[in-house]
């Protein structure tokens, strides 16, 4: 187990004030694994290996001997939502139910399906945008764009009614805020309530949707059971429309606070969309630290002996800032190679909405500036914008004008 003599850092580490991952970090992936403490919530604190270096973190999202099954005794928590009597989600499981859970959605976002949904997601773009057109200067951006356009992509695609769209951008945020646990709670089991009835409805109301395609194919032959059914709901809500939501503004707002790399961006009609946006997943790194395993067996990471039972957090920020593999890493490089971050993920729990996040994200910027090309910050500080004391990285506002 970890050593009670060594020197043990609070964990999470707040941002810089830029928003970038926390300098600490370079200096800690400079050594082997360290010893942080968790927070305490509806988990007692405990300590755990922090892992920051970039091969330490690949090698660390494949390796079977780290569980993501969070029922095993002492599983270390990120988010303060107590366990069930099963798990969350899929995410939260190991094979063979993970792979079992996670391939019953495995055709909603292959890459031919999502191309099929461009279509519809611009509409929605363009509605959005409308709307936007018609609001008072200066307005909040993430008000009017990024947050509501992937709610209501995810919404639409998982069967969940448009005016219902405020109400789990609501529970979300509270779920995950983590400044109140108990709270967090309550949003979450709100949420569980609404999905389960939802999902039920759609037994003998079968529509177009994801839940609907679950419902019946999968629930009604017992292939999975309802609270299943609810943790793939709840697993592709929050991550389809959390994530995708603090990108996108985050891509705005690295686009408007820097004239030459906008210009760059933008030119040829935006031939590097694409790489700027892998590069600005590397550079901002949202998912703060909230990837956390449990050691089953004892073996070597790092240079490090992790014995069963020890706690791991693996820090996707610390890795897409190795300069040992992205040269700089501080600087946002629209033309480097990217095609080692982490954002996405690595090993069994890549994430499997990536296709349609990219699709969301590129049509955002294009639509975005195409029609506002004038598109400026309304603020003197953007280093105000940024949230705190959240489980993924973003913005709490984005003012601009045009």
């Amino acid at each position: 187990m970890l050593a009670a003599e060594q020197t043990v850092l609070d964990w999470p580490f707040p941002r810089t004030a830029s928003g970038c991952p926390a300098s600490v970090l370079a200096e800690l992936r400079e050594g082997p694994p360290c010893a942080v403490r968790l927070p305490a919530g509806t988990a007692e604190s405990r300590r755990a290996w922090l892992v920051t270096k970039h091969a330490d973190v690949q090698q660390a999202l494949k390796d079977p001997r780290l569980s993501a099954d969070e029922l095993l005794p002492d599983a270390p928590v990120r988010i303060q939502v107590p366990p069930g009597q099963r798990p969350s989600s899929f995410l939260r499981m190991d094979d063979p139910e993970h792979s079992r859970l996670r391939g019953m959605i495995a055709t909603e976002f292959t890459a031919r399906r999502v191309k099929g949904l461009a279509p519809a997601v611009q509409r929605l773009i363009d509605d959005l945008l409308d709307d936007l057109a018609g609001r008072p200067q200066p307005t909040d951006l993430h008000d009017a764009f990024s947050r509501k356009l992937p709610t209501l992509v995810i919404a639409r695609l998982l069967g969940v009614p448009d005016e219902d769209s405020p109400y789990f951008i609501e529970k979300t945020q509270v779920t995950i805020s983590q400044g109140d646990p108990e709270r967090s709670y309550a949003a979450y089991q709100d949420m569980t309530r609404y999905l389960g009835e939802l999902a039920t409805r759609k037994l003998t109301e079968p529509q177009d949707d994801l839940m609907s395609r679950l419902a019946t194919r999968h629930l009604a032959t017992g292939a999975i059971d309802l609270d299943e059914l609810v943790g793939i709901a709840r697993l592709v809500l929050v991550a389809g429309h959390e994530t995708t939501t603090n990108q996108i503004a985050l891509n705005i707002l690295s686009l408007l606070r820097d004239d030459e790399l906008r210009a760059k961006v933008l030119a040829d009609d935006g031939a590097r969309i694409p790489r700027f946006i892998e590069e600005s997943m590397r550079y901002w790194s949202i998912s703060q630290d909230a990837i956390v395993r449990l050691a089953v067996e004892e073996f070597e990471l790092g240079g490090v002996t992790m014995r069963a039972g020890d706690a791991v957090v693996i820090s996707i920020p610390a890795a897409n800032h190795d300069p040992s593999v992205f040269p700089d890493p501080g600087l946002l490089d629209v033309d480097r190679d990217t095609s080692k971050h982490m954002q996405w993920g690595n090993g069994p729990h890549f994430c499997q909405g990536a296709p349609l996040a990219r699709l969301e994200m590129e049509l955002a910027l294009r639509g975005l500036f195409g029609r506002f090309p004038d598109l400026r910050l309304a603020t003197d500080d953007p280093n105000s914008l940024f949230r705190i004391g959240t489980v993924f990285h973003g913005v709490s506002r984005l003012p601009v004008t045009w």
